[in-house]
């Protein structure tokens, strides 16, 4: 079965106020469209078109009534939610560094903070569901920036000679906030140490030692020999984030994590821990369904620092780069190592473009129409920006038109995650 479906972009004060309505052909509403969900979170679930159909007003609800028919029965026996969400994300201006729990984290979060009875609601809660939240975002702009993972210490000691460098170049050179930076990157756990002080020193406005050298880092990192070094790009980062939050820790945190600029097509995957912070550009995001969100700076949000140094990775990682499988010819998947999702990129040739499914599915249209045909013989069109979710009787799809299909279903259900 095939069920068009649709929704209304999330106005997050981030989002671009012009690239989700050109994906989809739309005219722009003029206001921030930042993400277009389409899935069964209860956050904002996708609109069923012809809810007659199944006699459901959106995909969640008719996924509660109907669990074996919209999910099929794995699904349906393992806890009838559907693993992940597809997201059409534009980002204008910098998201909140976030990171994301393990499912042994998220479990033990969520029932300890149910046993502590702080509502879903509350301003302070972190656990709002039992699940973890994995992510992929892959390019759909010509470029698309982010802050991924922590980088590798000899690039960290670099950014801080290049500051060194500039601070001597400066009228009245001082490096005795910069010593006191490199003190706490010295240590035994030098990205942990450093990223505890900043938050816990750094947030109580300017009276901390860590808000006095935030704000001799955004100095330093706009000056002209800064922005001429080999880390421009993070440099010219540390400018934008200290205008849109100056004196956050973030800023200078964001010096401790890879500085990443994907090309159309290119992607990212963000296991637990990884700290992130997506920049500017517009993708598609597939994500395992949750709301669990640990902040860790460029937000007005609560910041609970004990929590996230529990969840944060600490190991320097190079920027976590997901290449795709090229399984035929138009037909490529990027497959991370986790049971809730995978994602197809599939542009049809001169025959039709074929991904066999073991689950059900979500296909969202990018520039010209497409015509999915599935095993049971129905098929659905759709124009340019148009979305359907595919139930998994429909087994194989076949793909045809000039346009480009992303295809969002389960992934390898032997894949176990910790």
């Amino acid at each position: 079965m095939f069920i068009a479906i649709g929704n209304t972009p999330r106005d997050y004060a981030w989002g671009s106020t012009t690239a989700i309505a050109e994906f989809r052909g739309t005219e722009s509403s003029g206001a921030p469209e930042a993400e277009l969900w389409l899935g069964a979170h209860p956050g904002s679930p996708a609109q069923l078109l012809d809810a007659a159909s199944v006699g459901h007003a959106d995909l969640a609800s008719w996924i509660a009534a109907a669990p074996e028919q919209a999910l099929g029965p794995r699904l349906a026996a393992e806890g009838a939610r559907l693993p992940f969400l597809l997201k059409v994300l534009a980002a204008a201006a910098p998201l909140s560094l976030q990171a994301h729990p393990t499912p042994a984290q998220a479990r033990a979060g969520f029932a300890r903070e149910e046993a502590d009875g702080v509502p879903l609601s509350a301003y302070d809660r972190n656990y709002k569901d039992e699940f973890h939240k994995p992510e992929l975002i892959v390019a759909v702009s010509d470029t698309f920036d982010a802050l991924s993972g922590f980088r590798p210490l000899d690039e960290v000691r670099g950014v801080l000679e290049s500051l060194r460098a500039a601070d001597a170049a400066a009228p009245e050179p001082d490096p005795s906030a910069l010593d006191l930076l490199e003190s706490h990157l010295s240590g035994a756990d030098p990205l942990r140490d450093t990223v505890e002080w900043l938050l816990r020193d750094g947030r109580g406005g300017d009276t901390g030692e860590a808000s006095w050298v935030i704000d001799r880092v955004e100095e330093l990192a706009t000056s002209e020999l800064a922005l001429a070094s080999p880390y421009s790009r993070s440099f010219e980062t540390v400018g934008a984030l200290a205008a849109a939050y100056p004196g956050d820790p973030g800023v200078v945190i964001s010096l401790l994590l890879n500085r990443v600029r994907l090309v159309r097509g290119e992607a990212l995957y963000l296991a637990a821990g990884n700290i992130h912070a997506y920049l500017d550009g517009l993708g598609i995001e597939l994500m395992a369904a949750s709301d669990n969100v640990l902040r860790g700076g460029l937000t007005p949000k609560h910041i609970d620092v004990t929590e996230l140094l529990d969840v944060l990775d600490f190991t320097p990682i190079p920027a976590p780069y997901l290449a795709p499988i090229e399984v035929s010819p138009g037909v490529a998947v990027f497959r991370p190592d986790v049971p809730d999702f995978e994602l197809y990129r599939v542009e049809p040739a001169a025959e039709p473009a074929r991904v066999a499914l073991d689950g059900p599915a979500i296909v969202v249209v990018e520039r010209d129409g497409v015509t999915i045909g599935g095993g049971t013989g129905a098929s659905v069109s759709l124009g340019r920006g148009g979305s359907a979710y595919v139930t998994p009787d429909e087994g194989e799809l076949s793909i045809t038109g000039p346009g480009i299909a992303w295809i969002a279903t389960t992934g390898t259900p032997e894949l176990v995650s910790a």
